[in-house]
């Protein structure tokens, strides 16, 4: 067994329960005790020392393209349309071993920043490109963490009237063939599951409605859930009213694509009756606020989804769009968008924490395993190290660690295994891994 005591603790449970200084008993992979003061069981007990330290539930990233990892930089001023465009091209060159390398590092990156399960959204998928989906879920399973990958797709080219060129998109058939196929090789339907996969075509205006259809009707044949972008920016909207006569979430909704076991890319672009129904439906949202920032795409009213009771987490999205990668960062992020859109009481900062937690495990389905610090859930835990200059005369520690700059790892459990120690993984040499990213990013150039 292990206990961390001695720590401060957010537990973020439905009570919202917290302790100034307590202890949490993992035995294996599962959370076996939380409570008040330290803890008086068995003295043979591996002791984690949590003075100075916030302990939280594992954040959890709803939203990522990993492999965009190797083309940061790229279309600096450009809105999203523009920014595709421009990179379309240089991804049409992905190969397995770029995305290896791409995912590593992305994968790497949000370990150090507290998150022990994460998602992408692999939608690229270039002839003679070998295995990509396989080659980030190796990633993934080197680094340590708790891996959901939703298989993408596009079969609308700019031939048909969509946006991609046709060197990426793929056959209709084929990407649902495919998609089937990476739910038999890699889907893990037990408690506790490392690999779970999400049907996921990509976006509106990149995807025939044949193909969200049908990719919808396999999801639920197969009981797994369904991801998308949706309502990003205001050319998607016009689009939108352009090709199919509607707004995006009417589409979405006529198309079969609103339930509790759908949730969304960004939902920046979202009018009452938008908001009303994703909340009515449960369907979730994957809140980007950096993202959004980056492509100058806007403010999501994350405060009207959530009063609606809409399921939101937290994503940092693609690295392309998102060059530091870090979902630490996106609590501060999303607390400070919600403000400026809706001035300072909109957002607080347990709020912001439960959007990264609990918000997030409730988008993927596993809010009774992730997303709070309880008995019998997981051992997805997050020690944050409070004591430094950054945080220093800071009372409240969940206040610290949302307001306050970056936060360094005492401590990341992955399904009770120490995947980051004393701010440093212990799972991957990041030099190897940034080495690799570079060649990779450099082949590309």
């Amino acid at each position: 067994m292990i206990v961390i005591e001695g720590c401060a603790i957010a537990t973020v449970d439905a009570g919202g329960t917290e302790h100034a200084d307590g202890h949490i008993v993992v035995a294996e992979n599962r959370i076996v005790a939380v409570g008040p003061g330290p803890y008086r069981g068995d003295a043979s007990v591996t002791t984690v020392d949590g003075r100075g330290c916030l302990a939280t539930p594992g954040l959890v990233n709803t939203h990522h393209h990993l492999y965009q990892w190797a083309t940061r930089g790229y279309a600096q001023q450009e809105i999203l349309f523009g920014w595709l465009k421009e990179l379309y091209p240089v991804w049409a060159r992905l190969d397995a071993g770029i995305v290896h390398a791409a995912a590593s590092a992305g994968l790497a990156q949000l370990a150090l920043t507290g998150c022990t399960t994460s998602t992408d959204h692999h939608y690229v998928f270039p002839r003679d490109g070998g295995d990509l989906l396989a080659a980030e879920i190796e990633a993934a399973a080197e680094v340590g963490l708790r891996f959901h990958p939703c298989r993408g797709s596009m079969d609308l080219s700019e031939k048909d009237g969509g946006l991609p060129p046709d060197s990426v998109v793929e056959d209709t058939d084929a990407a649902l063939a495919a998609t089937k196929d990476a739910i038999d090789r890699f889907h893990d339907r037990s408690f506790g599951a490392m690999v779970r996969i999400a049907v996921a075509p990509c976006s509106p205006f990149s995807v025939t409605p044949r193909l969200m259809e049908e990719a919808a009707r396999l999801a639920r044949a197969e009981g797994v859930r369904l991801h998308t972008h949706l309502a990003e920016t205001v050319e998607e909207e016009h689009y939108c009213k352009e090709v199919h006569g509607c707004t995006p979430v009417e589409y979405a909704e006529r198309l079969g694509w609103l339930g509790d076991d759908v949730w969304l890319a960004h939902a920046v672009h979202l009018d009452p009756a938008a908001i009303a129904k994703l909340g009515a439906t449960g369907t979730g949202v994957a809140h980007c606020p950096s993202s959004n920032g980056r492509l100058g795409a806007g403010i999501a009213p994350i405060r009207d989804l959530l009063d609606a009771r809409a399921p939101v987490g937290l994503g940092v999205d693609g690295a392309a769009s998102q060059e530091a990668g870090e979902l630490g960062a996106e609590l501060r992020q999303a607390l400070y968008l919600a403000r400026l859109r809706g001035g300072p009481a909109a957002l607080t900062a347990r709020e912001s924490l439960a959007l990264g937690t609990m918000g997030g495990a409730r988008c993927l389905g596993r809010a009774d395993e992730l997303g709070s610090l309880e008995a019998g859930k997981l051992a997805d835990i997050a020690l944050w190290d409070l004591n430094g200059l950054g945080h220093a005369g800071i009372a409240d520690p969940v206040a610290a660690l949302v307001f306050g700059p970056a936060a360094p790892l005492r401590l990341l459990l992955v399904n009770g295994r120490a995947v980051v120690q004393e701010g440093a993984l212990s799972t991957v040499d990041t030099s190897a891994i940034a080495g690799s990213l570079a060649r990779a990013a450099r082949g590309l150039r």
